[in-house]
């Protein structure tokens, strides 16, 4: 039999009732090509490019020879030649790839020429353009169909790959004493100890990385235990506060349902806190979690970055480059600070988040993506849309339900415990075994309305503890606009205001206290002459018998 004989119907037998599909007598699979696809993909990004190589070289060499095994049993060759040449025929008519019309085959001088490579166009599909060829299962398949024919190993490479942007792959096959040293790291990828060595690194390296985290929630734990033995962080948010528990809960709710959000709140609030609370309670917790600060790029690069670019596209852009929209592709995109992004880069962004496809930039085709998107802002998107800065489409199409992050001076239930959890880890990262905080401290910073929100409060206990002298946080570690705090207006037991008579004493005393009684330098610093304060620290009783010196408030 002769090569141009093979006749795909000839060789393909369906049992429709059986479920059973063989191709020269052998039993054989339908697998879908985006398929194949999406298993490199895990491959690569579980395991790393080498392993990956490996897997997909390996299974592609006993693909190969099983089928040249196949087709010696069933049919008898009017030469060895035929033989191997069915096997580029034998390829084609599954669909693998096409040989460019007047190629030879691998092991000619000129090597063979392939066109329409399902492997390329696969990998293009899920990393856009590589550095190397990336054809790795054709490659074993043709060089386990070859060593089967020829009675030695013959190993074939490729030297030009579409999937690295030639204009068409190119395979050329040769013994490994052929190839003598001129690739031998490629070569390295047919062999089962490789594979071992791959996956045994990739799996090390796993490893180590859950050890370090796992020692790292331990200290973590423990240094928490020591400072806020009480505290509930299941879900990785303090919410003492009934604003905050609220605000979980809705957050926990809203995660199940695959839907747009957009989180609100003041700079340091805790948005991008919220937004992982929301990734992680929601079925794409094992995708990635990507989160961009809009503000901080300019409009042409923010395209870049969301969007992916190919090469050429602009000056700088050496290579395909896919965006942030594909990277997060199955997880969650954050799209922090929205509110700065410019009009004309709105209605790019309505447009992707319509359509869930982007376009990148210097390229005519565009690519689908599956992901969750979030926005974040400081900003009030209303007032922006009434006066024109903000697009009224995008923010309709941005807040299918809005997440309120409350400031945390209208959740003072949850300054203590965020500041004894943030006190914990400045310890561990500054290697300083701090245990808590005086009394005084904790009713200082329970005094100030922290502007800069929770950012401000991590910045002060980070302060304090670089400061402390003891292994409690005094009043004197924080920082001089905390310490300075005037107390807060409180409310009687029966629930009504304070008067006024005993909120002023409350805040001479305070600021008294702050100048170790300094009655002089108090009474410059509230305005007031040293003889109005003389007269007021006696109407408390608080002064001694030498009338200089007032006794401590009790």
């Amino acid at each position: 039999m002769r090569a141009d004989d093979l006749d795909l119907k000839e060789l393909l037998e369906v049992d429709a009732d059986g479920g059973v599909i063989r191709f020269a007598k052998q039993r054989v699979l339908l697998l879908d090509a985006v398929a194949m696809g999406l298993l490199r993909n895990y491959l690569i990004e579980n395991f790393g490019l080498n392993a990956a190589r490996t897997v997909l070289t390996r299974f592609g060499f006993a693909h190969g020879w099983r089928m040249a095994e196949a087709l010696r049993t069933e049919f008898t060759w009017d030469t060895d030649l035929d033989w191997k040449r069915a096997g580029t025929r034998l390829h084609a008519l599954q669909g693998l790839f096409r040989i460019e019309p007047g190629s030879s085959g691998p092991l000619a001088k000129e090597g063979v020429t392939l066109v329409s490579s399902y492997e390329a166009e696969q990998h293009l599909l899920h990393f856009g353009r590589s550095d190397f060829p990336v054809c790795w299962t054709l490659c074993g398949l043709t060089s386990g169909y070859l060593s089967r024919c020829a009675g030695e190993e013959i190993f074939v490479l490729e030297d030009r790959c579409v999937g690295r942007g030639d204009a068409a792959c190119h395979f050329v096959g040769r013994t490994r004493e052929a190839w003598g040293n001129e690739r031998q790291d490629e070569l390295r990828f047919f062999e089962a100890k490789r594979l071992k060595e791959s996956l045994d690194v990739s799996l090390q390296r796993v490893t180590e990385t859950l050890k370090t985290a796992e020692r790292k929630l331990r200290e973590r734990k423990r240094a928490l235990v020591r400072v806020a033995p009480d505290l509930d962080d299941s879900f990785g948010v303090i919410r003492e506060s009934a604003s905050m528990r609220q605000l979980v809960d809705l957050a926990c709710r809203v995660a199940k349902v695959d839907s747009t959000l957009l989180i609100t709140g003041e700079s340091g609030s805790g948005k991008e806190l919220i937004a992982r609370l929301v990734h992680d309670q929601s079925s794409r917790a094992s995708g990635p979690f990507i989160a961009v600060n809009c503000g901080a790029i300019t409009e042409t690069l923010l395209e870049s970055e969301l969007f992916g670019h190919v090469r050429g596209a602009f000056t700088g852009a050496t290579q395909d480059r896919p965006g942030l929209f594909e990277a997060a592709n199955s997880g969650t995109l954050l799209l922090d600070e929205v509110g700065e992004v410019s009009p004309g880069m709105q209605v790019k962004l309505l447009r992707a988040l319509q359509e869930r496809e982007v376009r990148r930039v210097g390229e005519n085709k565009t690519r689908s993506f599956d992901v969750r998107v979030l926005a974040a802002t400081n900003r009030d998107l209303v007032e922006g849309v009434a006066s024109g800065v903000f697009r009224q489409d995008l923010y309709y199409r941005l807040k299918v339900v809005e997440l309120r992050v409350p400031a945390l001076r209208d959740r003072r239930d949850d300054i203590l415990p965020i500041a004894r959890v943030l006190l914990a880890e400045a310890s561990l990262r500054m290697k300083r075994k701090i245990t808590g905080l005086s009394p005084s401290t904790a009713d200082q910073l329970l005094r100030y309305d922290w502007p800069g929100n929770v950012r401000e409060l991590a910045n002060a206990m980070e302060h304090a503890v670089a400061l402390a002298r003891t292994a409690r946080v005094e009043l004197e570690d924080l920082p001089e606009e905390v310490r300075h705090a005037a107390p807060r207006p409180t409310t009687t037991t029966s629930g009504g205001v304070r008067a006024l008579e005993d909120v002023e004493r409350d805040y001479i005393l305070a600021a008294l206290d702050l100048n170790a009684g300094n009655q002089t330098q108090t009474a410059a610093q509230l305005g007031i002459a040293s003889a109005t304060l003389y007269r007021k620290l006696k109407s408390y009783g608080l002064l001694t018998k030498d009338k200089r010196t007032p006794r401590a408030p009790t």
